[in-house]
């Protein structure tokens, strides 16, 4: 027979698990309603275009610049799509990347390099590749969709001034080059402040920091800087945004694989 005093601590371990997956699931489930107010105050935006100028910094400080042309529209109930245009220096000029993001399915994407004179379809197990060499990686280019992560929620912290709520996403689909991603979401407006990528071996790869946001319609809010860095190799990316128009006159023939190779 087992004694009252193994009785009891038998139920004080079984109690104090029972308590721990009770908190877990409770943690995730926070993580999962922050994660979805952070998607749904995004929501409505329609069409944007915006020139962006993008800055390489390798590990000695050296930098380099590149313009491109970013449109962008709004998909209901999937993934949104991008076009991505670069208009210089003149040897990535006339690159033009597609975007199509899916919340469910793999996410598409095209490449039109000029050099080859052919589109090229992104492999699902390319897509932690480097975008056009810079510190992006293809995966990095899609649109935020709740259902592409599994969530814990990890407290509260200041970053940039702001009380952040701080997640663990962790990616559902295949072939990420992440294992997490750990991200802090202002209370106030639900903005990414900061995200840190997590690498195959759960080592810190990359950092990304979202900056000098503006609003727009009296409800988008965007970063016009923001800085990919790489914490192993020091190499930087900046994206840097030189204007930004909403409500432009796009439709889904502007996002045709079709005319990549004409795209402007």
């Amino acid at each position: 027979m087992i004694s009252i005093r193994k009785a009891v601590s038998l139920f004080t371990i079984l109690l104090i698990g029972a308590t721990h997956v009770v908190a877990s699931e409770t943690d995730n489930a926070t993580a999962l309603t922050i994660a979805k107010e952070r998607k749904q105050r995004d929501i409505g935006w329609g069409t944007t275009e915006a020139n962006v100028t993008m800055v390489l910094r390798n590990s000695q400080g050296q930098e380099a610049q590149r313009e491109l042309n970013v449109k962008s529209l709004e998909v209901s109930d999937d993934g949104d799509k991008a076009l991505t245009v670069f208009n210089s220096p003149r040897d990535v000029k006339g690159t033009a990347f597609l975007s199509f993001s899916h919340a469910l399915e793999p996410d598409e994407q095209w490449i039109y390099l000029p050099a080859l004179k052919r589109v090229k379809r992104i492999s699902s197990r390319n897509k932690s590749g480097p975008f056009v060499g810079s510190e992006f990686a293809f995966e990095d280019m899609t649109s935020y969709e709740v259902e592409k992560f599994s969530y814990e929620h990890l407290g509260e912290e200041e970053v940039n001034g702001e009380v952040c709520f701080v997640l663990r996403q962790t990616p559902n689909y295949d072939y990420s080059g992440y294992t997490s991603q750990k991200v802090w979401i202002d209370k106030s407006h639900y903005r990414v402040q900061k995200v840190e990528f997590y690498d195959k071996k759960n080592a810190l790869l990359k950092v990304l920091t979202p900056q000098e946001y503006k609003l727009y319609k009296d409800k988008f809010w965007r970063p016009m800087r923001s800085e990919m860095r790489n914490v192993q190799t020091r190499k930087s990316t900046y994206l840097i945004t030189e204007d930004i128009n909403f409500d432009t006159e796009l439709s889904e023939s502007d996002f045709d694989k079709n005319r990549l190779k004409r795209a402007r």
